[in-house]
Parts: C-alpha cells; structure tokens; sequence
C-alpha cells in the first residue's frame, strides 16, 4: 500500500543493467533523487538487458526496484518489442502506483511517451539531447531510412508531452525550438556528475596493478568506450601509431571495450601497431576506476557532427577525476597529431612543449 505523501517514479532506460551508462551515470541521479524525495518513495528502475535476469536486486541499487526486459536493436522488431513493453509497463504504472514517468534519453523517451499516453501520468525527459539527427550524422542511419523518421518524429511528440526536460546543455533549448518546433516551459540542464568517491587519487597507478599488467615505466594511454557508431574507428588507431613513433616501446595502450582483440585487429594492422602493445579488457564497471587510473593520457573520439555539442561523454568526467588530459576530437587529425607530438607526460604530471612535427 502506497504511504501518504510518498512519490513512486518509473524510470526507463534504453540500457543493459550492466552498462556503464546506468552504473555511473544514472543509478549516482537516481540515488541523489531517492535521498529528497518524501519517506516511503520508490523508484522503479526498467533496463533492457540482452541477458534478462528477473529479480536482479544488487545491493547497489540501494532499494531501487528494478524491472529487467529483454532487448532488441532498433527497427521493426525492436518496435514490436516497444510495444508489448508498453503494455507490460501500464501494469507496473497500475500495480506500483507510479506517480510519473522519468525516460532517459530519446530513445527510451518513445516508450515514455506512449506510457504517458495510455496512464495519463507526466512525463519528464532526462539527458535531453539529439540522437536521430546523431545518427544520420555519424553514418549509422540514413535520413530517408524509417528509423531515423521514427526516431525523430517521437523525439519532437515527446518534446511536446514532456512536463520537463532535463539537458546536458543550454543549447539543447535553440535546438529544440528550431528542430521540433517547441521548447517545454520546464527547462532544466544539469552536469554530467561523477563520483569522486569512487573515481579518486586513490585509483591513481596503483602499484599492484602496474607490476601484474607489465606497465611499468609505460605511457599508458586509455580509452573506455565502443568503436564506431558516435566513435571513430581507424583514426583512433592511426593516431596512436603517431603516438607510438613519439614514444616507441614506452607507450602501451589500455582499452576498456566490449570489443574483442579479433574485432580490433585488422584497426592495429593498417595502421602498423603491434597487437602486444595494447592490453583490451571488457570489465565490470567497479574494476574501470582502477585500470583507468593506470594511464597517463586519455582518449574521447566522439566523431565531431554537429549534434555532439549537445552532448556531453560521461568518461571526460571520469577521466579528469583521476586527473587524466583528455585528447577529444576537433575534427582535424593532423591538428591532433600536431598536438600529440608537443606533449610530454610523465607518471604524475602533464606538460606541454614545443612541437617537434609539423
């Protein structure tokens, strides 16, 4: 029985329980929106796992309540699965007494605005940014294609239905009123956040950790994401063979992917590295602050469309907590190269020099 006051919330995510994005971006919000809100709160927390695993409580989740299915890429089936998630969520929204409706990011934002139709419960869109127009941009897409009018026509339907919007920038606003033709008059923009608790000077070259991966005396270089899609793939490669002619046999690159060394390969070989000069991990998100307090330098190669200045990567976040420079993509990779060739970097500090290639 629901206590008197008390607000239960169904957040929706587009994400894999697992994922990064829901360990150290959303559950960090859902616990801070947990702490204010009024005594015998719920949240209700919906993934999409490509492994369901009914009744998952981790201690992690501090009491939130989470609500797994399985799931299914973009496109005809993925829409029939919307759908019969749509009408698997009405009987949470009914049995659980759920007050409002919270997606995360656009695409999740569709099952939240149909749920929102169908229960009549407000609808709040967080991380409010473009991913249509990303899409088509970054090659994934074509704008004729039926996703990507899907995709767009449910972000501008949700823009219209949201009671607020939550963005990761300011700017998010013109672009709403100039793509969809409507900005909601609850406008919020909040930080990408991370927890200094957990990514700290205390995950900074660990001792133990260096000695068992061979590192050493390395320049260690990092990059923790995926390949393709929002992400360069042979010019993150064909910069770290610039990097490689900088530094020789002292650099060593540490990737945290899902990708495998197989997947990689042929990026390594046209580009002339060695394959015993990276070390790819697919890890659990508590052992990233670890190996990535291993490096010296990091990488963020979002490709530079123009929709990205809407974005804002959570793994920038991570990497200056550690104290990490980040290398982002402007768009010009000789200007990176020009930049990579000026730059010194010892275990514990960073400063820049002179260029030595033009």
């Amino acid at each position: 029985m629901k206590q008197e006051g008390a607000r239960h919330i169904l957040v929706i995510t587009y994400w894999d329980r697992d994922d990064p994005l829901i360990v150290n971006y959303t559950l960090p919000y859902l616990r801070i929106i947990q702490r204010i809100l009024p005594a015998g709160s719920q949240i209700h927390l919906v993934t999409l796992d490509k492994a369901v695993r009914q009744g998952l409580r981790s201690p992690e989740q501090d009491g939130i309540v989470h609500h797994p299915f399985p799931y299914v890429p973009f496109g005809g089936a993925g829409m029939r699965m919307m759908l019969s998630l749509v009408w698997s969520l009405r009987g949470i929204v009914r049995r659980e007494h759920i007050d409002t409706i919270h997606a995360w990011c656009t695409p999740a934002g569709m099952i939240g605005y149909l749920l929102a139709i169908f229960t009549r419960k407000p609808l709040i869109i967080d991380s409010y940014e473009p991913h249509a127009e990303a899409m088509v941009e970054n090659g994934t897409w074509k704008r004729s294609g039926l996703a990507f009018r899907t995709l767009f026509r449910f972000e501008r339907w949700q823009t219209g239905k949201a009671q607020a919007v939550v963005a990761a920038s300011e700017g998010m606003r013109a672009y709403a009123k100039e793509k969809y033709g409507h900005v909601p008059d609850i406008f919020l923009v909040k930080p990408a956040c991370v927890d200094l608790k957990r990514f700290s000077s205390s995950n900074v070259k660990r001792a133990d950790l260096l000695r068992s991966l061979g590192l050493e005396g390395k320049v260690v270089a990092v990059y923790a994401g995926k390949f393709g899609g929002i992400y360069l793939e042979q010019e993150v490669f064909d910069l770290l063979r610039v990097a490689h002619d900088h530094w020789g046999g002292r650099l060593h690159v540490l990737l945290l992917t899902s990708h495998s060394r197989e997947e990689l390969l042929p990026f390594m070989e046209k580009a002339g590295l060695k394959p015993d000069m990276f070390t790819i991990r697919f890890v659990p998100p508590h052992d990233v602050p670890d190996l990535m307090g291993l490096a010296d330098w990091a990488l963020t190669p979002v490709k530079p469309v123009p929709t990205k200045r809407y974005c804002t990567p959570i793994k920038d976040g991570e990497y200056w907590a550690l104290g990490l420079p980040v290398m982002i993509t402007k768009g010009d990779l000789q200007m990176i190269q020009r930049s990579l060739n000026g730059m010194e970097l010892g275990a514990s500090s960073v400063r820049w020099t002179k260029p030595v290639m033009s």
